[in-house]
């Protein structure tokens, strides 16, 4: 019987047949693997589903109503029992996600240790020999084997790695029962057990503060090291210029050409001529003199604007106090010193230094004392070469720490009586302990300060991180007592040391003892301490804290002190721009030969420039002309309106402007 054709069908008759091929084709076509593309479009949609599921939790811990997303004040149940359920959610994720990460760890450790080489020996005879079974003729003809192939040759069969498989899998399965016996399970979890958000220091008592302002000011405020208008100066003026040893140690070979001064790329030490050491030592001097030699400039600004008191620079003199490329300082900087101790001494100034966090007295490690002592060598050699008045080189003092207290505070106390022995006499008399923000208190330290003959600087802001809670809370009331001031201020009376406290203030927002650490840009208060005396100011922005305390206050002084132009420096010398010629302009086609003015133009010699009619001095000329000259006492003083100040976050107002750069407003906080 004829078979029909596909037009003389019936559709429901087609329809079977073609089902019934489908259904064959789907049967004899071979599985497919997604192809990466496809497995991307897994992974991106499941991506989704968990940034939904993030959401979800976010919008839970901050309260947020499903669906119009938004915060209802009033329900404040509502949101508790919310947030509650979206940490609890943020739990389970968190498991959930450490414990896929522990199997997966578990995974590849398991498949490393299954991993065999068996019959290594066979493969190496059959790549040397050739396979098992070949004829001499064949093996003739026959390429070795690669070291590949035969380790292919070698792979287990499927059954073999099915069965591997499964052994792995069900070791997995066993490990995963191990894990739920040290996980709690937390789909049971109780809400008293979700632990709550942390407070990163927030809940902590609040700080007891004294409402005392030491006025009228009578003492004497300083900073620390760096003067940021004269650092950033053209040239700059500051006292920190430093080096990396190895630096030290290229410089030992001579210049490439030693007739042309040193360049970065052009003229730099050839290393393959013989080192000398004398010329390394000569390069790490010149650094340490340059900055002894700025110390005048900053003490005569600072004299300029009231402030009596600074804190020197430890990196003066680089690497002055290293066990193997260290040096004396004297004879080649004692007259630089000499000079910027005279002109200390001709002012009043106060002089102090603070070595190092690695300066430790109470270290376990012997190496770590030597060169603590090698430190304290060094400051103490720089101090002395000033050469001040009696009263001022007693008060020129060496600030240190205690250091860590290697997990015995008794022992590290007993250390460091004992290594205090063995400094000398001259060390002794400067050194003075600091309480720190790390482990020891003002009241871990007033005993042995007491016991030794060391005075103690009081730092208020360390002070509000660690202090003595059985004795004292945090804040400025309770240590501003008058029986803990009385005995703090005896530890410096009975050496006949003028006494000096610290003062900072932490970043705003800052909650852990970490993070309020980090000292504010500036302060905003004066701490209780007497009104005479030598406070420091630990801050950021250096002379600028200063300034701003005393235009708070009205601290004598304050008048002198007005705003900067915002990237402008008055006191700084700069040449005259360049001039220009003028454009001549075309006349009725005669134009300018041989020197002969043409028509409608104006010729004034080599430079265009207009100096009219009235009679004007040549330094009226010179400003007309964008010149200035400054002399070296006027340099970075401030020029004649004492603009000297900016304000807090435009630290940018110190340098010209760059062009086509976008100014922005810094909020001070770091």
């Amino acid at each position: 019987m004829p078979r029909k054709s596909a037009a003389q069908e019936s559709p429901s008759q087609l329809e079977d047949v073609r089902g019934v091929q489908r259904d064959q084709s789907a049967r004899t076509r071979p599985e497919v693997h997604l192809r990466r593309s496809n497995r991307r479009l897994g992974e991106n949609a499941e991506e989704a589903r968990q940034e939904d599921k993030t959401r979800e939790i976010q919008g839970k811990v901050l309260g947020i109503r499903p669906g119009d997303g938004k915060i209802d004040e009033n329900d404040t149940q509502g949101r508790k029992e919310m947030q509650k359920e979206g940490v609890q959610m943020a739990i389970e994720g968190l498991v959930r996600m450490e414990r896929r990460l522990m199997r997966a760890t578990k995974r590849q450790k398991l498949k490393v240790e299954h991993t065999t080489y068996e019959d290594v020996p066979a493969i190496a005879e059959e790549e040397e020999n050739g396979p098992e079974g070949m004829s001499a003729a064949q093996l003739g003809k026959t390429e070795p084997m690669k070291k590949s192939q035969a380790v292919k040759s070698n792979r287990k069969s499927p059954k073999a790695q099915e069965a591997e498989e499964g052994e792995l899998e069900r070791e997995l399965d066993r490990y995963s029962d191990a894990l739920d016996g040290e996980y709690k399970d937390v789909a049971t979890m109780e809400t008293e057990d979700i632990p709550e958000l942390p407070d990163r220091g927030a809940a902590r008592p609040p700080a007891v503060n004294s409402d005392y302002l030491p006025l009228p000011w009578k003492g004497r405020l300083g900073y620390a090291c760096l003067n940021t208008y004269l650092r950033s100066a053209k040239p700059s003026v500051f006292s920190s210029r430093t080096c990396r040893l190895s630096s030290i140690l290229d410089h030992r070979h001579p210049l490439a050409d030693p007739s042309l001064p040193e360049h970065s790329s052009k003229n730099r030490p050839d290393k393959s001529q013989e080192p000398d050491p004398k010329l390394g030592e000569k390069f790490v001097e010149a650094l340490g003199l340059a900055n002894a030699r700025d110390i005048v400039k900053m003490l005569r600004w600072n004299d300029k604007y009231g402030i009596k008191f600074m804190r020197l620079s430890s990196e003066m003199f680089p690497f002055a106090s290293h066990a193997e490329h260290g040096y004396k300082l004297a004879p080649f900087a004692s007259e630089v010193l000499a000079e910027a101790g005279r002109v200390a001494a001709e002012l009043g100034h106060r002089l102090t230094m603070h070595p190092g966090q690695f300066t430790q007295l109470g270290s376990p490690r012997k190496q770590v004392i030597d060169a603590s002592i090698r430190d304290l060598e060094y400051h103490d050699e720089l101090l002395t070469l000033l050469r001040l008045p009696e009263q001022q080189n007693r008060d020129a003092v060496m600030v240190i720490h205690m250091g860590g207290t290697y997990g015995d505070k008794a022992a590290t106390l007993a250390r460091f009586r004992e290594n205090y022995k063995g400094l000398s006499d001259s060390i002794k008399a400067r050194l003075v302990l600091e309480n720190d923000d790390v482990a020891w208190s003002v009241h871990d330290l007033l005993p042995i300060c007491e016991e030794l003959n060391i005075p103690l600087v009081l730092d208020y802001h360390h002070h509000n991180i660690v202090f003595d809670s059985s004795r004292c809370r945090e804040g400025t009331f309770d240590i501003s007592q008058p029986e803990i001031m009385e005995r703090i201020a005896a530890t410096w009376r009975r050496k006949g040391i003028k006494q000096k406290m610290h003062y900072s203030e932490p970043c705003a927002g800052a909650m852990t003892a970490r993070d309020r650490r980090k000292h504010s840009p500036r302060v905003k208060t004066l701490p209780p301490c007497p009104p005479d005396m030598d406070l420091m100011i630990e801050a950021k922005d250096k002379e600028q804290a200063v300034f701003e305390l005393m235009r708070t206050f009205k601290l004598p002084g304050f008048e002198r002190i007005n705003d900067m132009i915002p990237h402008e420096r008055p006191d700084e010398s700069r040449p005259a721009p360049k001039p220009t010629r003028k454009k001549s302009v075309k006349g009725n086609g005669k134009r300018k030969r041989a020197g002969v003015e043409e028509e409608g133009t104006r010729s004034s010699g080599p430079m265009d420039v207009d100096m009219g009619n009235d009679d004007r001095s040549a330094g009226d000329a010179e400003a007309l002309m964008g010149g200035l000259e400054i002399s070296d006492a006027e340099f970075g003083m401030g020029g004649a309106e004492n603009r000297v100040y900016w304000p807090p976050g435009r630290e940018d107002w110190l340098k010209p402007i760059k062009r086509g750069a976008k100014t922005k407003i810094n909020d001070g906080e770091d």
